[in-house]
């Protein structure tokens, strides 16, 4: 099974999060701080971090940062409800989702679930597209921009596949949500204005100006090949 590192300062906030990931028969570690979330993460090579961004010390955005330029491994962040800047922050360092404190066990795991199947799809087709410089492997992951390799993670990846794969399609960042995290938008859709603008600025020559990602004001997203 999945091995979920929890970090997380609070000891009950760790137990309960560590019980109910191993309930739903998910393999768990667990980290107080920053310091030792590094040594698990080097040590055990967990497939998901759920992760407190109020941690002392590091905390648990500047470990984001740390993770994300060393591993694709996917980070959920538990965030304060009020606290919207930390929420758009992490998804800006490479975060895939978060959720907000207090939170249902249920739906963390269901967010666990959800970013895991995500981060390790089902077998791709053997395919390949490519748009002017842009090029997209999705039997390997992999996308190139000229002769440049473009590190994606998993969600930037699949919502990148899934827009150049309906082109000109517009989709609205709701019905976004529900295709590629799949499940509804609980209070907002940052999730996917965050990931937008984080593949522009990786496949786009001018993001502010952008070539394949467009916006189509006051409906959603589309890929214009």
């Amino acid at each position: 099974m999945p091995t979920v590192l929890v970090v997380d300062d609070e000891p009950i906030v760790r137990d309960v999060v560590v019980r109910y990931l191993e309930s739903a028969g998910f393999d768990t570690v667990e980290a107080e701080d920053g310091n030792r979330a590094r040594d698990l993460i080097a040590s055990e090579a967990p497939d998901l971090v759920v992760l407190d961004v109020m941690l002392p010390g590091t905390d648990g955005l500047e470990l984001c940062r740390w993770i994300r330029g060393r591993s694709s491994v996917p980070v959920i962040l538990l965030t304060a409800r009020g606290d919207e800047e930390d929420r758009i922050v992490g998804l800006d360092l490479g975060a895939d989702d978060y959720v907000t404190k207090p939170f249902s066990p249920h739906e963390l795991i269901s967010r666990v679930r959800a970013v895991l199947r995500r981060a390790d799809p089902p077998s791709a087709p053997s395919e390949r597209i490519a748009f002017g410089d842009l090029q997209l492997d999705a039997e390997r992951r992999e996308v190139r921009r000229g002769n440049q390799d473009v590190r994606l993670t998993a969600k930037e990846f699949d919502l990148l596949w899934f827009l150049a794969t309906h082109p000109r399609k517009v989709f609205s960042r709701d019905e976004l949500m529900r295709r590629i995290w799949g499940y509804e938008a609980a209070f907002d859709t940052g999730t996917v204005t965050v990931h937008v603008r984080r593949l522009r600025e990786k496949v786009e020559e001018t993001p502010s100006k952008p070539r394949y990602l467009q916006t189509v004001w006051g409906v959603g997203y589309r890929f214009v090949p």
